[in-house]
């Protein structure tokens, strides 16, 4: 047995190793490795099968990763080099164009990034087996065992690799080469134990998405056959799948391969660009998964996916496609600084890529200006499910604390047979008897529910909120009534006890726009002869409402003028809408008639947030509050200054409007933050 230190500068390898603390990316080092060693195969007239196959066994607090190929396989000294070499030995850095570009480091840091692991390999019938490893104070260490050995039936079946020798099937000594033409016999695999508890064990279908989507397989995905195995054989969560890139569904712009070319210092170096553009599908815009972008090639390797000049900007959501210039990977064998010191894109300060940057970002500058012409003439916007649901919930909260808390009337104007407003405002639609009610525990009492069905929307559902504490029960409890069931219903009745004094409770009805709300308070020493109050602008009896052809005099009695009211109302802020309102001055305004808060897609800030498919991007929902929270503060402030008298003072209306903003601002906010 030989354990030995590995001779690389051990602070590189842990700075390294931390960057590789990902199954995916231990995966896309190891992959790539094979393919490599199939391309050197085929660059020598080599048929090759072109099989890696992948194995993920996932555990509670661990999993066991294979990669395993049929291609050159390692002599045993070759496998030792692998260990100990860095950067100028790598394919990529001697300008071959193979290789991700982690310049021979990838393959220990995949190791030591997730654990501990090991490398089995066969060439030329003999087996090679080294332990990768840390030691008890911290080393990075590795066990070769000394010597390589003859190549035993069991470890090509163990290994997946085809029975040793040459392609008419004889036996080979250890120490026969295959005859040419073929890789019988050969092959490697890389397994790693993952150990590190900072390591996420990922979900096997997650993974393989992971993989499909990820930009540096992008090329191998479809020149080789890849295939993901999960679990134990005969286990339940076993299974084989294949890895395959799914390209969207996309219409072409540019190409394909449409050719171009960029010069540096009097020389001319060519490309070809692929542009499209996708169709009904999202595409993600960040990480090595990214599906748009331009994934830059350079011979075999994948060097970076971004949209030059245009990276990052409004029209780009939607494009993709592939860049592929030979020149870069010359130029690195020329030690030229082509990809960045961490290995993770481009070096765009290099005079050469900033001239081919240049040169890709003048080709597809027609296709991104057309991109945003269309946010330009965008007419209507949408949002996520999540954002809708967090903007209905602030729309009701702030309608009704315009009625709640500001005291707002918000109530729909009662109008004449011939559309002219009515002296005396409609009783409301919703209404509970008493919005208070004071009971005392132990003590069962009624709350009662008005409601004038001919009102509520057609269609529409009658809906409860009850948030009572765990001393309090209702019977029966609140269910969900349709408008179309309730018939001449005019009351609902439930009988409510509660046994801790001091516990409070509401109850919330919802039928379309219209709402009602009452609070309920247990009190050691509330009146056991508590009686429900008239409710307000009261016509409903026992009976139910009275003739309309009796006089006024006999079907209402007296009334008081009108005050706005606390315990019920109509929503004043109905809904919203992304619009084009052919202006770019307001970014967001309240429509009266609609009670809707209205969103300006014509607004330049407005569309830096909505993608080219009329899509707002949660990302920007700060922006939503922003615009929510000055709209509801505008439209309460001028209604508040009308209420006391103040209608057309600017200075009340300003000072309303800062009142509600210190009152309501972090409210608004935190809704948006989910």
């Amino acid at each position: 047995m030989t354990v030995a230190e590995i001779q690389v500068d051990q602070r590189v390898i842990g700075i390294d190793s931390r960057r590789f603390a990902s199954v995916e990316k231990a995966l896309v080092e190891l992959i790539t490795n094979s393919d490599d060693s199939y391309a050197r195969l085929e660059k020598s007239g080599t048929q090759v099968t072109g099989r890696i196959h992948v194995g993920y066994e996932r555990h509670h607090a661990g999993a066991v990763l294979t990669v395993g190929d049929q291609a050159e396989g390692m002599s045993f000294e070759q496998a030792g080099r692998i260990l100990s070499y860095g950067g100028a030995h790598s394919p990529l850095s001697r300008g071959e164009g193979t290789g991700r570009g982690y310049f021979g480091r990838g393959l220990k840091q995949a190791i030591f990034g997730l654990g501990h692991g090991w490398i089995e390999t066969i060439q030329n019938g003999r087996f090679t087996r080294i332990d990768v490893f840390r030691g008890e104070n911290g080393g990075y260490l590795y066990d070769d065992d000394g010597s390589d050995r003859r190549a035993f039936p069991a470890d090509y079946a163990r290994l997946g690799i085809p029975a040793g020798g040459p392609a008419d099937g004889t036996p080979t000594d250890g120490n026969a080469v295959p005859s040419t033409g073929t890789t019988a016999g050969n092959g490697t695999r890389v397994t790693i134990v993952v150990d590190n508890p900072h390591v996420t064990i990922t979900q096997h279908a997650t993974l393989l998405q992971l993989l499909s989507d990820n930009i540096y397989l992008r090329d191998v995905l479809e020149r080789r056959e890849v295939e993901l195995v999960h679990g134990h054989p005969g286990a339940e969560d076993h299974g084989i799948e294949s890895i395959r890139f799914q390209e969207p569904p996309a219409t072409l712009l540019l190409g394909p391969d449409r050719p171009g070319s960029f010069s540096l210092d009097g020389e001319e170096w060519p490309f070809t660009l692929t542009l499209k553009r996708a169709r009904d599908v999202e595409l993600t815009l960040k990480g090595d998964e990214r599906t748009a972008g331009l994934v830059v090639e350079s011979g075999m390797a994948v060097l970076d996916c971004q949209l030059f000049e245009f990276e990052n900007q409004v029209g780009t959501e939607y494009l993709f496609g592939t860049v592929r210039c030979p020149a870069l990977t010359e130029m690195l064998g020329r030690g030229k600084a082509i990809i960045s010191d961490e290995r993770e894109g481009l070096n765009l300060k290099d005079p050469f890529v900033a001239a081919f940057s240049r040169s890709v970002s003048r080709m597809i500058a027609d296709a991104v200006q057309a991109e945003k012409e269309k946010l330009t003439h965008l007419e209507r916007a949408t949002t996520s499910g999540r954002t809708a649901e967090m903007i209905e919930h602030l729309l009701q909260h702030m309608s009704e604390a315009a009625v709640v808390d500001l005291g707002l009337e918000t109530a729909l104007p009662l109008r004449n047979g011939d559309g002219s407003p009515a002296p005396e405002p409609a009783p409301a639609a919703l209404r509970f008897t008493t919005p208070f009610y004071y009971r005392p525990p132990g003590h069962p009492f009624h709350v009662a529910l008005l409601l004038d069905p001919a009102r509520l929307p057609d269609g529409g559902t009658l809906t409860f909120a009850v948030d009572l504490p765990g001393s309090m029960r209702i019977d029966p409890e609140p269910a969900p009534i349709a408008v179309g069931a309730l018939g001449e219903m005019q009351r609902l009745e439930w009988t409510v006890t509660g046994d801790q004094p001091g516990d409070r409770g509401e109850i919330t009805v919802r039928a379309g726009d219209y709402w009602a709300l009452c609070e309920i308070v247990i009190a050691e020493h509330a009146s056991r002869r508590s009686a429900d109050q008239p409710p307000h602008h009261a016509i409903a009896t026992d009976a139910g409402t009275q003739a309309a052809t009796q006089t006024p005099a006999q079907s209402v009695p007296h009334r008081e003028a009108h005050r706005p009211t606390r315990d019920h109302g109509v929503d004043l802020f109905t809904g919203y809408e992304f619009r084009s309102l052919h202006n770019t001055a307001d970014r967001a305004v309240y429509s009266e008639e609609e009670r809707k808060v209205i969103i300006n897609t014509a607004a330049p800030t407005v569309q830096l947030y909505v993608d080219g498919r009329g899509r707002f991007r949660d990302s920007a929902r700060l922006l939503l509050a922003e615009l929510f929270l000055d709209v509801i503060a505008e439209e309460l402030a001028r209604r508040r200054a009308e209420q006391h008298g103040h209608a057309g003072d600017l200075e009340a209306f300003r000072n309303a409007k800062r009142d509600i903003i210190r009152r309501y601002g972090s409210d608004i906010h935190r809704t948006f933050l989910g």
